[in-house]
């Protein structure tokens, strides 16, 4: 019966996100067998960073050692955001490369979120496992920040995908910026909870929470404006060309207006 509980506790707010992107697009709604591949890409995206960060540890350029502010940092970038960030691109990549159904703005955002929260997913299940005597505690907690934080780098990465795909005039720096968006808030993310894990004062530990909350409140706003704005590109292609072509799109809604 635990292994339920816990397998619910990490997987509910993974299900909840999934199903609050797949509301967000509009017009026409990826299939979901698509959906549901980007997912698993996701999944796979786990082992795949650990083949960068394992060797950046053994090899001692990232330590689990937060005696300084300096070895937070580099945790935080070196250990997590680049290696996790990089191997979601790649399988984002992968996945869409020559996917037909990718042919709104939006879609990249979509697909991006379906694999980082894929990500997201094995590792909740990976971190509450670990600690089953306080998996209650922790699975409270990764709902509230962790899984949130990377639908939110997500939609990162799928906003500046998307641009660079449709938009070449500006090519070379959305294709900067797919990464290192994701990257930074990521990094910058991980590096204040690992500040705070670290050994300092307690004033210090509560200013930086409250910057903390700050920016995750900052991120999901900065997120739903992301999607807004693809949201309104594509409308404003398909008033253009209002017809929806079923045989390639998939399954696209009849009535092209927004869903009430």
């Amino acid at each position: 019966m635990l292994i339920y509980v816990v397998l619910l506790a990490a997987l509910l707010p993974v299900a909840i996100l999934l199903f609050h992107i797949y509301r967000k697009d509009k017009f026409c709604p990826e299939p979901t067998g698509q959906l549901v591949k980007a997912f698993v890409f996701g999944v796979l995206s786990l082992p795949l960073s650990l083949c960068i960060s394992v060797p950046l540890y053994l090899s001692g350029v990232v330590t689990y050692n937060y005696a300084t502010i300096t070895d937070c940092i580099g945790s935080a970038f070196l250990g997590a955001a680049v290696p996790e960030e990089s191997a979601k691109l790649f399988m984002l990549w992968l996945f869409l490369r020559k996917n037909k159904f990718y042919d709104e703005k939006v879609d990249g955002i979509v697909y991006a979120v379906c694999i980082s929260l894929g990500f997201a997913a094995l590792e909740n299940i990976t971190y509450l496992f670990s600690n089953l005597d306080t998996f209650v505690w922790i699975s409270f907690l990764r709902a509230l920040f962790a899984v949130p934080g990377h639908f939110c780098f997500g939609i990162m990465m799928g906003y500046y995908y998307s641009l660079a795909k449709f938009y070449p005039q500006s090519r070379t720096t959305n294709k900067i910026l797919v990464l290192a968006a994701p990257i930074f808030a990521h990094g910058v993310y991980n590096s204040i909870l690992f500040v705070i894990s670290s050994e300092i004062s307690a004033l210090l530990s509560f200013i930086l929470m409250i910057v903390f909350l700050v920016l995750c409140c900052k991120m999901w706003k900065l997120a739903n404006r992301k999607i807004n704005e693809h949201l309104e590109r594509d409308r404003e292609t398909l008033q253009e060309q209002p017809e929806c072509n079923i045989e390639e799109n998939g399954d696209c809604n009849e009535n092209l207006n927004p869903k009430g």
